[in-house]
């Protein structure tokens, strides 16, 4: 693009086709297709990731979480992963291989870069302000998952706690929790997870979670996959803040949870009512005193750098159709909501890129057409 260089020398935002903000699963199956249809990177479109290295979130995955724990890791468009050694850490195995993804295919994804916001520029463009400067684009394509937003609930008394409380994100695995009595809060995978490995040293164990938790027994094939995910996209479309697939799938009843369940590990209090300095209470009068409150509960979309462009519905989500924002046609969601799974991911990918085509592609006719004859 001629004017690129252009507008970088003279220090301008610089102007690309399309904008791919995250370097997760989704962000490269996004820049896969892109490369695919013709478009170059860092001439036509750019992905910019905030990560210190390749990997996605997984990178920050908890050391205890070996490859052969992780569920249904879907490979990348165009290239498997093998050969994956199932007793080394996720974040070793998923990271090497999207650091060799990236290499393979020269996505040249520039990190660590910050994107502060995502606003109207000029000329029918998005303005893209980061760390590194700012882009103007055509298209953008948000695929910065949820690592970046834990979410804590907030609780009476909670800050009068003198134990120690972290979330999921910062868990450092078990050995950490040697002889304290620690309480777990999430019924998701993370927070089963977090249990049973640490009731494995700890004094003692005790789980909480909102809802009676479910566990799914038999096989779980692709109608009940499809199910789950229609139930996910149902709130996207209403423009509702997106749950997780886990969260309407249940908790699959494998011989760990079977073994943890017989030794009384996963034996669930309802939530408590207050946080007090040696631990919580209920209102019925109950008490339990703990070390450690270990909050497994969950991540909300990273999106806050799209405040700019309002597409916020009142119920607090982002309605999008496909992966296309409705209150804006340029932008683009992949990984959000039911596309949060990485098979989903790859296919959020494929589709947001075929969309975007089409809209370059009347831009261009646009373009094209505004220009006078002779």
């Amino acid at each position: 693009m001629n004017d690129f260089v252009r507008e970088e020398a003279a220090g301008e935002a610089r102007a690309v086709d399309a904008v791919v903000i995250g370097a997760g699963q989704a962000g490269l199956s996004a820049a896969f297709h892109l490369r695919r249809a013709g478009l170059e990177p860092d001439r036509d479109f750019v992905v910019l990731d905030h990560a210190p290295r390749p990997g996605g979130a997984w990178q920050f995955r908890w050391p205890s979480l070996t490859y052969d724990k992780v569920h249904g890791m879907h490979a990348l468009p165009g290239m498997e992963l093998t050969g994956a050694d199932p007793a080394r850490p996720s974040s070793e195995v998923i990271g090497g291989y999207f650091d060799a993804y990236e290499r393979t295919f020269d996505l040249r994804v520039h990190r660590p870069v910050d994107v502060t916001a995502v606003r109207e520029g000029e000329g029918g463009r998005l303005r893209v302000e980061t760390s590194e400067g700012a882009w103007a684009t055509r298209a953008l394509i948000n695929a910065t998952g949820t690592w970046d937003r834990p979410f804590w609930p907030r609780l009476p008394g909670q800050e009068t706690f003198r134990g120690r409380q972290l979330h999921t994100a910062g868990y450092p695995g078990p050995e950490e929790f040697a002889g304290r009595r620690v309480l777990v809060v999430g019924g998701g995978a993370s927070g089963t997870q977090h249990l049973m490995e640490i009731a494995e040293v700890a004094a003692d164990t005790f789980w909480v979670t909102r809802r009676e938790p479910v566990f799914r027994e038999g096989p779980f094939g692709e109608a009940e996959g499809r199910a789950a995910v229609a139930l996910v996209e149902e709130r996207v479309r209403r423009g509702l803040p997106p749950q997780s697939v886990v969260s309407v799938t249940g908790l699959p009843l494998n011989d760990a949870i079977r073994a943890a369940r017989a030794r009384g590990v996963l034996d669930r209090l309802p939530m408590f009512d207050r946080i007090t300095p040696t631990g919580v209470a209920w209102d019925d009068g109950r008490s339990v005193d703990v070390d450690v409150i270990l909050w497994a509960t969950g991540f909300r979309a990273a999106i806050d750098h799209l405040a700019p462009l309002r597409l916020r519905e009142p119920g607090g989500g982002i309605r999008v159709e496909g992966t296309r924002a409705v209150r804006d046609e340029r932008v683009h969601l992949v990984g959000y909501g039911p596309s949060a799974s990485t098979i989903g991911a790859n296919r959020a990918g494929r589709a947001a890129v075929s969309d975007v085509r089409r809209l370059l592609r009347r831009e261009e006719d646009r373009e094209r057409a505004s220009v006078p004859a002779g």
